[in-house]
């Protein structure tokens, strides 16, 4: 009888334990789970996924995307070790830890240790249910079994890694690393990770930047615990005791502001950007961009980029000294403002006329007194020099000369070839190309100009420009010719550098635009092209801003802060020809434009020898030239060169001019000029 009875005490002890474990597997798979996939701020990255600007969640949090591998898996072992010793094996709740709290609690009458498991706490986290009341924690119980089956331990430690609060708006391992290191999570200290595991439990309490003793006796606890339960040894710990407790929350990286704020416009909805741009190189221009503006003014600003022409990615880009600067504007990302190019374009005028075959570098132009139909371009100096060789004319950019070939080629060509380099321009409404595009009547960017540069320094082709990573592109088109485009970078690679600079090749051109509003330099090597500008961000005119004297030492500089020595640009392609002026064919000696130009009137006019005259060469006698109208003192030249000047007297003697074809040409006080050209020949 008894042992019936005691059999059917077993049976139905089996049964309700059947039927209980029923109604709690059905208890737990009716369980309601929030959504797993948790919100968090946008990260821009650099070409090696270094971190150049993070972005706060909606409500103003910090939480920032991470993996359960980027952890430091000491990190791991010492949070497991101290929080959650047999995670890895229970299945969400700890029931041993749950008899040790409640055994405590009675025996002490008061909370020694909580019981509550690391999948309590995420299931807490997501839910924000608070820690104490009854309801609540059955809650978590319930939600941590529940997860535990649907998630794999990694994955609830992830979950961890990014609901985790570290005081103030931290929340979650990486941002913590970040603000209280200035670190990533891959690598930690022992004590970094101790103070880690210890300011989740008190985060308002133990903020190391308001608490900092609070903050050292957690952490110092947590490593008392990782002495027993971790594979740090005694040395370690006493090591990690002694390390600093941080006292300051360290700012987010904001690299690339203007670029990263571009990049999350263009597409809003992707949390991850990775961009092209080299996160120590970006450091370097925009340290760069801040001494450049010191000292100069509340308003001056500055903008660089830097770019592989070789590949098209743009390496750096900073389109302010201070992105927070409220007086010079910083907010304004001056790398798309549009701006006056200034002298920037006029190498493309002389690549245009390298390839029609209208001149080459050793050619003489004229560079005097001119009109075109009531446009009468002056130099920046309000000075002529006469005939001067094509490379001595855009070396010392000369406005007429440029004017000159840009009447010859023709405005549409012009603007066609920077469409081919993929630049975007802007003419004032209502108005049709003219002359004026060539001395920066025209309304361009600086990431436009900085396509055409890396055209010439790239053999006269389109680069395929990108910024961002994946993002592929067709090669470009043929802006100008190979042989003209090496023209370009021997011509510039011999323009005087500033005078704190070194000699080394750079191929450089400056520009300034009308009333000194932009100060420009751009430069290339075989491998970099760099762009630099200076200026005010609202467009008004800086009092002796000079592109050579304000962004030329800049751009050598910041080629300094690139490799340190240049990349030598690609040797003379097929067809150049390396002659001297003397040993070019008759018809590239002078440029002699086909569409006729008005010289100025009431300008100084040779009134001896007349034009064409034939002159017979005599030993002993000089060649005597009388000057009519103009102003003296008058400078007379030969052949370009400058044989006398000053001279009040309108009669001149040429001594010893030699056999042969020649140009005298006289300018006078407000540098006008008059010319004839003769021949010297054997009586």
């Amino acid at each position: 009888m008894i042992k019936r009875v005691i059999t059917t005490l077993l049976v139905a002890l089996l049964l309700a334990a059947g039927a209980g474990a029923w109604w709690l597997d059905r208890w737990i798979d009716a369980t309601e789970i929030p959504p797993l996939v948790l919100e968090t701020g946008g990260e821009v990255l650099d070409r090696d996924n270094r971190l150049l600007r993070a972005y706060t969640v909606e409500d103003g949090r910090w939480r920032l995307p991470v993996s359960y591998g980027a952890v430091d898996r000491d990190f791991v072992e010492m949070l497991v070790a101290y929080e959650d010793r047999r995670f890895w094996s229970h299945s969400g709740v700890d029931l041993r830890a749950f008899g040790r709290a409640a055994w405590q609690a009675v025996t002490s009458g008061r909370i020694v240790s909580g019981g509550s498991t690391l999948t309590m706490q995420v299931a807490r986290l997501l839910e924000d249910s608070g820690t104490g009341a009854l309801d609540g924690k059955i809650r978590q119980i319930r939600l941590a079994l529940a997860l535990e089956r649907v998630l794999s331990k990694e994955e609830i430690l992830t979950l961890y890694f990014h609901l985790a609060p570290y005081g103030g708006n931290i929340e979650g391992i990486r941002a913590a690393t970040l603000t209280w290191f200035g670190v990533e999570p891959n690598r930690l200290t022992a004590a970094q990770s101790a103070l880690l595991v210890a300011l989740p439990q008190a985060p308002a309490s133990r903020r190391p930047d308001r608490f900092p003793e609070n903050a050292r006796i957690a952490r110092d606890r947590v490593l008392d615990r990782a002495v027993r339960f971790t594979s740090l040894t005694e040395a370690e710990i006493a090591w990690a005791r002694e390390e600093a407790i941080p006292t300051e929350r360290r700012p987010f990286p904001a690299f690339a502001a203007h670029l990263a704020d571009r990049a999350v416009a263009e597409r809003p909805t992707q949390g991850t950007h990775r961009l092209t741009l080299d996160a120590g190189l970006q450091a370097r221009m925009e340290d760069l961009a801040l001494r450049a503006i010191e000292g100069r003014g509340p308003r001056i600003s500055a903008a660089i980029m830097v770019m592989d022409h070789r590949t098209g990615a743009l390496l750096a880009s900073v389109g302010s000294p201070d992105y927070t600067d409220v007086t010079r504007e910083g907010f304004v990302d001056m790398t798309t403002a549009v701006r006056s190019p200034g002298s920037t374009l006029k190498p493309l005028i002389y690549g245009l006329a390298f390839d029609e075959g209208l001149l080459h570098p050793e050619s003489l132009i004229s560079d005097r007194p001119i009109d075109f139909g009531g446009y009468a371009p002056r130099n920046f100096d309000n000075a002529f020099r006469g005939e001067v060789s094509a490379a001595e004319a855009l070396q010392l950019s000369l406005n007429i000369p440029a004017v000159t070939l840009l009447h010859e080629i023709g405005p549409a060509q012009m603007l066609a070839a920077m469409r081919r380099a993929g630049m975007e321009i802007e003419l004032p409404v209502g108005e049709q190309p003219g002359l004026a595009i060539a001395l920066g009547g025209i309304g361009t960017r600086m990431e436009d100009l900085m396509r055409l540069y890396a055209a010439i320094a790239r053999g006269g082709v389109e680069v395929p420009w990108h910024w961002r990573q994946g993002d592929t592109a067709t090669e470009g088109q043929r802006v100008i010719g190979p042989v003209a485009s090496w023209y370009l970078g021997d011509v510039l690679g011999d323009v005087p550098p500033p005078a704190s600079a070194p000699r080394n090749g750079l191929a450089f051109k400056t520009g300034t635009s009308y009333g000194h509003r932009d100060a420009w330099a751009f430069g290339f090597d075989g491998r970099h092209v760099v762009g630099i500008w200076m200026g005010r961000a609202d467009g008004a005119s800086v009092p002796g801003a000079f592109g050579a004297d304000l962004s030329a030492p800049l751009l050598f500089e910041a080629f300094a802060r690139i490799d340190g020595d240049l990349a030598p640009r690609a040797g003379a392609p097929e067809g150049a020809l390396t002659l001297s002026h003397g040993q070019l064919p008759a018809p590239l000696r002078r440029f002699t434009p086909a569409h006729d130009a008005v010289p100025e009137a009431d300008g100084p006019e040779i009134a001896f020898p007349p034009e064409g005259a034939v002159l017979a060469w005599q030993p002993d006698l000089p060649v005597t030239a009388r000057v009519a109208d103009g102003t003296p003192p008058f400078t007379w030249l030969w052949n370009g060169a400058p044989v006398a000047s000053g001279l009040h007297d309108r009669e001149f003697a040429l001594d010893r001019p030699g056999l042969g074809f020649g140009e005298l040409m006289v300018i006078d006080a407000e540098g006008r000029a008059g010319r004839r050209a003769i021949e010297i020949a054997a009586p």
